[in-house]
């Protein structure tokens, strides 16, 4: 009986030989989703009972700019429905707890796809994955960062007489989005060197696209912050080109490499 060959280390074979049917995989998905999805409620869970200091926290912009007019009892944070706080502490939960049991899910999704990858796929993975959470928790710690001046700024066009009550559902849906959005936009330029890793575009072509990305950007940090915050706007913009830059550098060198590795794959003159 014929048996499989075992793949050597380094082989860009994948790392096992196994076969599975249609239902096996199906199988495996359905329990790679039930562990994630245990462990996404037992982080909502813990996370409920951290909501007191994030609202705490969320709502120090609110407290600031009542300081700032003296109308403590015009400016505040207000909820339309009678269940809307209870809403925002599950809405908050659900954000904290995806962020809280994001190495078991990460992981599951991990385990289901590493068969079909060879040991180099596995480690260059890997390496995205070091270079994009990081990148992502700096993004949302940048637009944390942003979030306070845009209320501030926003409430600073309030006429004279009229009150700043904050709608909690909105308040919510503003700063998480934010914070989710500027968190993206740092991992994109990951995004880029893993396209030039797959061969789909090259550092040379990244780099060509120079003023669409800066023009990207500035619309980007334009639209993420008030227009009456050009610092903020101008400090979220560079550092978005910077990361841009960074990431065409990067793919240029890599393609140095792969044209010593193979000269066949000089561009043409």
């Amino acid at each position: 009986m014929a048996t499989a060959e075992r793949p050597r280390l380094g082989s860009k074979r994948p790392r096992t030989d196994k076969r599975m049917s249609l239902a096996g995989h199906l199988l495996e998905l359905r329990k790679r989703l039930m562990i994630g999805a245990l462990a996404l409620v037992i982080g909502m869970v813990a996370a409920f009972f951290l909501t007191e200091p994030i609202i705490w926290l969320m709502t120090e912009p609110i407290r600031v700019v009542a300081e700032q007019r003296g109308e403590e009892a015009r400016v505040g944070l207000m909820y339309q429905t009678v269940t809307g706080p209870f809403d925002m502490r599950l809405r908050i939960s659900l954000a904290v707890g995806v962020i809280i049991s994001a190495p078991v899910w990460l992981w599951q999704i991990w385990a289901f796809l590493v068969p079909g990858l060879t040991r180099k796929e596995v480690l260059y993975t890997i390496g995205f994955m070091c270079a994009a959470v990081p990148l992502f928790f700096a993004g949302v710690y940048v637009g944390w960062l942003v979030m306070p001046h845009i209320v501030e700024i926003m409430a600073s066009f309030t006429p004279e007489g009229a009150a700043n009550w904050f709608d909690g559902k909105f308040y919510y849906d503003f700063v998480f989005k934010l914070l989710l959005v500027v968190g993206v936009s740092f991992v994109l330029p990951v995004f880029l060197v893993a396209l030039n890793f797959a061969g789909v575009i090259s550092g040379r072509d990244i780099l060509k696209g120079w003023r669409v990305a800066i023009l990207a950007a500035t619309i980007f940090a334009g639209i993420a912050t008030p227009a009456a915050d050009v610092i903020s706007m101008l400090m979220l913009a560079a550092i978005l080109i910077v990361l841009y830059f960074a990431a065409a550098g990067l793919s240029l060198l890599l393609d140095r490499r792969r044209r010593k590795r193979d000269p066949a794959l000089a561009p043409v003159a």
